[in-house]
């Protein structure tokens, strides 16, 4: 429930914010003028609120699950998206899309069936660091995005925001203790916060720079694919008895309705 929640949360805050950015917008000024007319409009601010709402709710189902459930959930969350779009921005789904949303629908109640709980190991001593290295790479390409060839250019930025992400989704699961003295010496607490913040800038520089659909495609496969293998590889997630199968159909079918969906990565114009 949780997951959903997270996906329902982001899907949602997107469009909000889409709604209060064409309000904003008939003003003067540059982006700082259009960032503070936003900031007057409830529904920007609601927006705010529910990526947070969506991010303590992402944490929970991560200190639950296993990873690639809850990576396929927060990819679900294009699914919200189209459909909230559709409903209050008037934006029309192909026929294409409308059978996307109710393909994500089935791969999550696939990977719902199938799922057991969170791994109970803690994974090779190493790969805290490994996380906060690939949060650090995130970061200097988000940085360096500008002299990256055109060609490909978004699809890699986008990927790299979804590495970024991933990063989250397994710092969370590293972090052992909540004391503030164990927690402040854990390198995944600086993993988490370094990949969140590179995530972000990398994802804002693909969309700048390129396709929509090209930048939301590659962060979809950069949050969803490597976090899962690691989960599976290194703290021991896995499945019910015999649902494999059921596990890896779901996740494939899950990632591939989003995928579709990818034009919805952006706030819809």
């Amino acid at each position: 429930m949780c997951a959903l929640g997270a996906a329902v949360c982001f899907g949602t805050a997107t469009v909000l914010q889409a709604m209060a950015a064409r309000a904003a917008s008939g003003g003067g000024g540059g982006e700082a003028a259009l960032l503070l007319r936003a900031l007057r409009q409830w529904r920007y601010l609601a927006g705010l609120g529910l990526d947070g709402l969506g991010f303590v709710f992402q944490i929970a189902a991560l200190r639950s699950l296993p990873i690639y459930t809850v990576g396929a959930a927060l990819a679900s969350s294009l699914a919200v998206t189209a459909v909230v779009a559709a409903r209050l921005l008037r934006v029309r789904l192909s026929r294409t899309e409308w059978v996307a949303v109710g393909v994500v629908c089935a791969g999550l109640a696939m990977l719902g069936l199938a799922s057991g709980t969170e791994g109970d190991e803690s994974g090779p001593g190493w790969l805290p660091w490994a996380m906060l290295g690939t949060a650090a790479a995130v970061l200097v390409l988000g940085l360096t995005g500008r002299w990256l060839p055109e060609r490909g250019r978004a699809a890699l930025l986008g990927l790299a925001a979804g590495f970024g992400f991933g990063v989250v989704e397994v710092a969370v699961r590293l972090i052992d203790s909540l004391a503030v003295p164990e927690l402040l010496a854990d390198p995944s607490l600086y993993a988490l916060l370094l990949g969140g913040g590179a995530a972000f800038l990398a994802l804002t520089a693909a969309l700048q720079r390129g396709s929509v659909t090209a930048a939301t495609a590659g962060m979809v496969i950069g949050e969803t694919v490597w976090p899962a293998l690691v989960g599976v590889v290194w703290l021991g997630d896995g499945t019910r008895q015999g649902w494999a199968w059921v596990a890896v159909l779901g996740f494939a079918v899950a990632v591939a309705g989003a995928l579709t969906l990818a034009r919805f990565g952006d706030a819809p114009e």
